[in-house]
């Protein structure tokens, strides 16, 4: 233990400043959402809060937020459950099914990770348009039920099963479907919790395409809503700060419970940061 301790003195030497870099801003929202607005242009700044709850309760009754909460729930379920199923399928055809082209089909699927987002807003908000989708729930997450990086981490975790598991079930007279839902799925578990929570961050967070697809609060979620902060005139931080407070807590929350399994999901698919 001696001998460990310098060592573990220059690990946390390094690693506290780190971690306080990161965790301001998280603490600096906490303290504006909790200032009084006259307090928060002054110089030098209050490093500790007003505790002007208050705030809370104003963003809460404001814009609805208990809807938008609901809209953001609904949104971001939608696009997790499809992006999970499109890139379990889709990963274990690559990894596990032979058809012709599939090197070829991998490698344009591959091609797609590099085109931008924003290339394809025009082009989506056109065929929404055409099928009478825009302001509803499944123009929020239908366009982006396909990940091409889940579909990547699927085939990679597919890849890594022993192909004794597939023979085995053949002879007992499962075919890929079944093979696919009652071993091959269920033993990705780590790989499926990583898509999940990444592309749950993704759908919370999502404030471009939502702001597009969508006109009226009916089914707009939480960062449009935050806009109703952002007056012509001027701008309400202190209620900006606590909307986006409470918008962030559930994320952190998510994070924290489900680290684990993130890192775990990563590192079992062999891929590399």
């Amino acid at each position: 233990m001696r001998r460990r301790l310098p060592a573990l003195g220059v690990r946390y030497l390094f690693a506290l400043p780190l971690a306080a870099a990161f965790l301001f801003p998280i603490y600096w929202m906490l303290v504006l959402s909790l200032n009084r607005e006259d307090a928060i242009l002054q110089f030098p700044p209050h490093l500790l809060p007003q505790w002007q709850v208050q705030n809370y309760v104003v963003v809460w009754r404001f814009v609805n937020w208990p809807g938008l909460f609901a809209n953001t729930i609904a949104t971001t379920a939608g696009r997790v459950l499809l992006v999970m199923v499109t890139s379990t399928l889709a990963g274990y055809a690559f990894a596990s099914m032979r058809f012709a082209g599939k090197a070829a089909a991998f490698g344009l699927v591959l091609a797609v990770y590099m085109v931008p987002a924003e290339v394809t807003l025009v082009p989506n908000y056109i065929t929404l348009s055409r099928i009478g989708w825009l302001d509803t729930y499944q123009a929020q997450f239908v366009p982006l039920g396909a990940s091409v990086f889940g579909i990547f981490l699927m085939r990679q975790y597919f890849l890594t099963l022993p192909k004794d598991l597939w023979e085995a079930a053949q002879l007992d007279g499962c075919g890929h479907l079944r093979y696919l839902w009652s071993i091959a799925a269920p033993l990705a578990r780590p790989a499926l919790v990583t898509i999940a929570l990444l592309q749950f961050i993704e759908g919370w967070n999502a404030f471009l395409w939502p702001l597009i697809v969508t006109s009226t609060d009916r089914v707009r979620p939480l960062q449009v809503g935050l806009a109703a902060f952002s007056f012509t005139d001027s701008t309400r931080p202190e209620l900006l700060a606590a909307g986006a407070f409470m918008t962030t807590l559930p994320i952190l929350v998510v994070f924290l419970i489900a680290q684990r399994q993130l890192v775990g999901g990563i590192a079992s698919t062999g891929i590399r940061g």
